[in-house]
Formats: structure tokens, sequence, C-alpha cells
């Protein structure tokens, strides 16, 4: 006699699927239920009595036609099978992370806990070894196959057993139709689900559910460790691996497999990775690491970009203009028709974060939105911003429908201004400097900034200096020169100017009583750069930065005046040869970074980045014209 079918609970019915209809591998797990029954979901419903969760939630031209059962619920029941909350309201999702312990905070929003891991962790994060065209290194270090396929079956077994679980559809990439990927997350928590349906647009119909399957499914198992990574070749029990597929542009489905760590921020550069493979492939879209906004008088010409690392001020300085509509804070695409927003949400840094020089970001901390790794009073539920006591890396994640002053279609133009923001922890770059088209390649592709602490694990209180190709290369399954070039051609094709921008440390390194500059000046010095400030010829040249380093920033905002000895870095120095060593230093570290893009076509662009051995800003000549 045939065994009888898993059951599936669905809104409007309970039927009868056929395991095929599951996975076309997967086997039925009987586990536990939490409150020894059913949890009805708020969407496409409820959950299910078995299966390690494949990625292949269903096949091509196949919808359930089963017949129904009224007698469904109570054998669900009796046979203890586990939830599976799918696609939940929030609402619904408040509920559960109360039951869980989350803290509801005084402005409304939850907070949670992440514990050990407070940042992402970088050397634990893999690529399987027969996906084609990755760069292989310490970015991408290359797992075998049979290894990611041990682990995926691990993984399935262990969320089939978690009693529960939340499945997640939506899409990356939604603002453009030709480009999104459809996205599937399972994971064990119910704040991970409400992270996913702040970060990503989810599927609120049916549209997505009919599909054949995804193009990328995540499996995050948080308290899953893995105990044979030593015979597997890993560095440890955690471990972020993604099966890249052999083409991930809809012929193709891509699998993330993260384990052992809580932090969110894994799924998100997660999607965010295979997004950076999947796409530029294609040779016409570049997706980028950056901030974009558009001004808010809606004209095409507009659009700015704004590359940097995470603590670079990608989010705080695109959200702060009134007067400019925020596209997205953190990823974007750029093809024929212009930018477009990756995700469906911001996600803040919260240290020391100030209503009165960041309101946009403290205005969004409110109901929906998500705190990470903050200190709350357990009583009153205030939470202290200026708190390291967890972590320095405390963190926010809201819906862009909390930002008032957004684009809502998340798409503008083609953008005429690129600011490449580094936070110099050595306090020689200038707070800004117009760049030529040679020049913005060179410090794309060196991408240099300072990690800021807590962000990756390992990072002590003081920023470490780094060079990150494309100011993201963490992120990057591809060699940096297949973006870099993708940027040439549309700079050149569009018109775009660069800038490098420095919200980092000036008057000294920020080990020697260097000072922040604050975030009201560079947001002058950012306004000034957008309405064309800086586009003259009023410059003072420093030959071993290689920069026109302007002597004068205009702006419409009268009261917005920039002192001189700010934009000229070596002027807020004590000492001038203490000034010059420290630009010395920090050349030679950019010569000796670059070597690695000689031998790939990228020589001559040397020529355009920091020199040794050549003179001070004294001995070159200061243009007045």
């Amino acid at each position: 006699m045939r065994p009888p079918l898993p059951l599936v609970l669905l809104r409007g019915g309970a039927r009868r699927v056929p395991t095929a209809f599951l996975s076309t591998t997967a086997a039925v797990v009987k586990g536990k239920s939490p409150r020894g029954g059913v949890v009805c979901t708020e969407k496409f419903g409820v959950a299910v009595g078995a299966t390690h969760l494949p990625g292949t939630w269903g096949r091509p031209g196949k919808t359930l036609k089963d017949e129904e059962d009224d007698e469904v619920l109570p054998r669900l029941i009796a046979a203890g099978a586990p939830v599976v909350h799918r696609n939940l309201d929030y609402a619904a999702i408040r509920k559960l992370e109360r039951r869980d312990g989350l803290q509801c905070t005084a402005q409304g929003a939850m907070a949670v806990d992440t514990g050990v891991f407070t940042g992402r962790s970088p050397q634990d994060k893999y690529v399987v070894d027969d996906c084609p065209d990755v760069w292989w290194g310490a970015v991408n270090q290359p797992m075998e196959r049979h290894v990611f396929d041990e682990l995926q079956t691990k993984v399935h077994a262990h969320l089939g057993d978690c009693g529960e679980v939340f499945v997640f559809d939506g899409y990356a990439g939604a603002a453009s139709p030709a480009h999104r990927l459809r996205i599937r997350v399972v994971t064990s928590e119910a704040w991970q689900h409400h992270f996913c349906r702040n970060m990503f647009v989810s599927a609120d119909d049916d549209d997505l559910l009919k599909q054949s399957r995804p193009d990328l499914t995540v499996y995050a198992a948080p308290a899953f460790k893995n105990r044979d990574f030593r015979r597997h070749g890993l560095r440890s029990e955690t471990f972020v691996a993604l099966d890249l597929g052999a083409d991930t542009d809809r012929q193709g489905s891509s699998t993330i497999l993260i384990g052992g760590t809580h932090y969110a921020g894994e799924i998100k550069k997660g999607v965010f990775s295979v997004m950076n493979y999947a796409k530029p492939r294609r040779g016409d879209v570049l997706t980028m690491h950056c901030a974009a906004t558009v001004a808010s008088s809606d004209d095409p010409q507009s659009v700015a970009l704004f590359f940097g690392l995470s603590g670079t001020g990608k989010t705080t300085l695109s959200t702060g203009d009134p007067r400019r509509s925020l596209i997205g804070d953190d990823e974007h695409g750029w093809d024929d028709d212009g930018v477009w927003n990756i995700e469906g949400g911001c996600y803040a840094k919260t240290l020391n974060l100030d209503p009165r020089s960041e309101p946009s970001i403290y205005a969004a901390i409110k109901r929906n939105a998500l705190l990470e790794n903050v200190a709350v009073a357990e009583k009153s539920g205030v939470v202290d911003y200026a708190s390291r006591a967890k972590t320095p890396n405390g963190r926010v994640s809201y819906p862009l429908t909390h930002v008032e002053n957004r684009v809502p279609e998340g798409r503008a133009g083609h953008p005429t201004k690129l600011l490449f923001l580094t936070c110099d922890a050595f306090g020689v770059l200038p707070p800004v400097a117009r760049l030529t088209p040679d020049q913005a390649l060179y410090h794309f592709l060196s991408g240099f900034t300072a990690k800021v602490a807590g962000t990756e694990r390992g990072l002590g209180d003081a920023p470490t200096p780094t060079f990150s190709a494309c100011f993201g290369a963490a992120f990057l399954p591809l060699h940096p020169a297949r973006y870099a070039e993708l940027l040439r051609g549309k700079m050149r094709d569009h018109g775009a100017s660069a800038y490098l921008v420095n919200t980092g440390w000036i008057g000294g390194p920020s080990s020697k009583g260097g000072r922040r500059i604050d975030i009201a000046t560079t947001r002058n010095l950012v306004a000034a750069v957008l309405e064309g400030g800086v586009d003259h010829d009023d410059v003072t040249h420093h030959p071993v930065l290689n920069l026109d380093v302007p002597n004068v920033v205009t702006s419409s905002d009268s009261s917005s005046v920039i002192d001189a000895n700010l934009l000229h870095p070596w002027a807020s120095w004590s000492s001038r040869d203490d000034y010059e060593r420290a630009a010395a230093d920090l050349a030679a570290m950019f010569v000796d970074n670059f070597e690695q893009y000689v031998a790939d076509g990228f020589g001559s662009y040397a020529a355009h980045g920091p020199q040794v051995g050549v003179g001070s800003a004294d001995s070159s000549s200061s243009s007045q014209e």
C-alpha cells in the first residue's frame, strides 16, 4: 500500500501534497511543535507536517490540486508535526518575538541580542569550488562540493527538528523587474524573519508562490554548529557557504547555508553576494555597494551615489538631506535605464545615534523596526545609543516606508555624481577632492577606508586601515576588474563625475590626537559637491596624494562656509613634517596594494594614485583661475 502523502495546511484549506512538490529529495521529518499544536500564520497560511525544507518549493506548472481533507488538522496535531510560519505580517511576528523574550523599546522597536556574533565573520565564508568565474582567495575561499552537500543535508535536518521554522518569500532588486531575484529565506528565528521583511521586498501576493522555484534560497540555522569542521577543512564550527550555481540568472538557482551565527547581516550580505555574481556576468549590469539619492525636484540628472564600507556614512549622508530623496542606503544596480535599489529597507549603525545630527534614522526607529545589540533599560525600554556594552556595532533595520523622504519606486535615472566615502584613520586625506576619470578607477579599485570597530569579529576599538576593492571586496564573487570595467563604461557613457570624501580624521591619526570630522561639516561638503561647488580649478595639488585639493568650497548655503584649514589637511596638523611623513607612509600603502592589479591590465592607472618619492604640497603649484 502506498504511504500517505505529507500534509500541508494552507490558507483556504488543508491539502495532501506529493513529496516531490516539497523536494525531489526530501524525506518526511516528524518533529515536535513548541506548543503541541499547529500555529496558523497570517498570510499564506500555515504550515507543514513535513519536510527538510528544500530549495524547490514546487515544480514548473504544478499547483496544489489534490483533494481537501477536513480531517487533516487533527491528524497533523496528533502527529506532532513541526510548524512552518510563512510570510508573516508584522503583527504576527511581533507576537512571536514577545513570546521569545525580545524587548520592546520605548520607541516601539523590538530589540534582539545576537549573542557572540555581533558582526560578520568573513573568515568563515566559503564558495562551492565548482562555481565558474569566481575570484578565489581570502574573500572567496573554496569549499568542496561534497562538503557543501553534507552541510546542506545536516542544516535541513536541523531545521526540520527545530519545532518551528519561518519562511520568507520575496525579492532582491524588486525595483527592477528585469533583474530582480526571487529569494526564499528559511530560518528558525522569528526575529530573523522580521529582519528579512524589513530588508527585502515581500511577495505579498501569490505570484511568487506560483513560480517553479526561487532563484536563491537561504537556510539560516543559527544554533547549528558544524562539529566536523576539521574533517571538512574549515576554520571553525561557523560557516557561511554559497553555492552560486552554474548560472544564477534565471536559468539556475543558488543556495546559501548559514550556521553557527545569529548575526542577521550574514543573510543580507549573502544575498548581495549572489546579486554581485549573477548580474555583472550579463555584461551590462553593475551591482554596487553604495547608497543612492535624487533631488526632490525629480530632476533625472540629479542622481548621486555614495560608495563606502560600513561606518563611512552611506546611510547617514544619504538620508539626512531634506532636499533629496532616498533611493536606497546600501546596495544598488546600474543598468541601461538607470539605478535601482536591491533592497527594501535600511540597516543603519546606531552607535552614538543623535536625533539632532541624524534625525531621519532616529525617526525610523519605531514600531516594526528591529534593533540589534543595543543597551536597553529593562524597565523604561529606553535605548542608550552611546553604550558599547554589547558591541560598537549596534544596528537597526527598518523598511524604507519608515523614511519619509524616499523614492517609492526604488529607482531613478543615471547618476551624475559619484562620491567615494573613506574613513581615513591616519588623518591624511582631505575632506573632499574632485577626481579625474582615471583617478576614479584607481580609487574604486583601491577602496581605501578603515574597518570601523565591531563590523567584523576580531576588530578592536581603534579603526583598522584597509583596502577593500570597489568599496566592498567582501561581497565580490568576481574579480574587482569586472566591476571596474563596468563602472568605467557607465561613467563615460553618462558623463558622471567622481569625488573622494573623507569622513574620518583630521589633525592627526585617530590614535594620536586626531579628531573625527563632524557630521554637519561632512553634510555641508556633500551638499556643495552635489551643487557643483567643487567643480573649479582653484585647487592645490598635493603630489604625494596626487590629488587636487580645493582651496575653496562654494555652496548655495552662505552660512556653510568651510574653513580652508579643514580643506587642507596638512594645515590642521601641529607639525607639517609629521603630516608629510604620514602622507608618504599612506602613499606607500596605496602603491603596495595596487600591485595586485598591474598584472590584470590596470597598471597604467597606478600613475593616477598616490606616489612615493615626490615633494609635498609646498613645492606644487596652486591654481587660482
